[in-house]
């Protein structure tokens, strides 16, 4: 399977694409949720309130997997998270980088409309979650879909 090279996989994971996270519900199976992501500092920062789900899920058991898609490639990524509560940790330079990606796209026209989502999120009980790959050779999966033709069956 043809893998992203590192000029690829880094402007795949500049680009605003949603996400999927998988994490485990408390009888084990899987529960999915669309989430927006940041790769920095060599993890997948995401973004949640104590009352979700997916939030009080991965508080329980950290383990998670995500999973982005776009139309030139694939990033899946398996780990376990780190949870970073807003008392305990400074989530807010991580948030206002999260935002300004989805909300801003680094157009200064957007700086309004990215301020106020962010004072916004501050009026909720926030959280930020680190998913680190443990073994980044087998964890990470950076598909390049531009080239991929399929399983060699599938081209006969």
């Amino acid at each position: 399977m043809p893998r992203m090279g590192d000029d690829d996989l880094s402007r795949f994971l500049q680009q605003p694409y949603i996400g999927v996270l998988a994490t485990l519900r408390r009888g084990g199976l899987p529960y999915t949720v669309p989430v927006w992501w940041l790769w920095h500092e060599e993890a997948f920062w995401l973004t949640g309130t104590t009352v979700r789900v997916w939030c009080r899920q991965l508080m329980a058991d950290p383990r998670a997997s995500l999973c982005v898609e776009a139309r030139e490639g694939h990033i899946g990524v398996d780990g376990r998270v780190g949870v970073h509560r807003a008392e305990e940790f400074d989530i807010w330079p991580t948030t206002s980088l999260l935002v300004d990606k989805y909300v801003g796209r680094g157009d200064p026209a957007n700086s309004a409309a990215a301020a106020a989502f962010l004072d916004n999120m501050r009026t909720e009980p926030r959280m930020l979650f680190s998913l680190r790959p443990q073994d980044r050779r087998n964890a990470v999966r950076a598909i390049d879909m531009t080239v991929y033709q399929g399983k060699r069956a599938e081209r006969l």
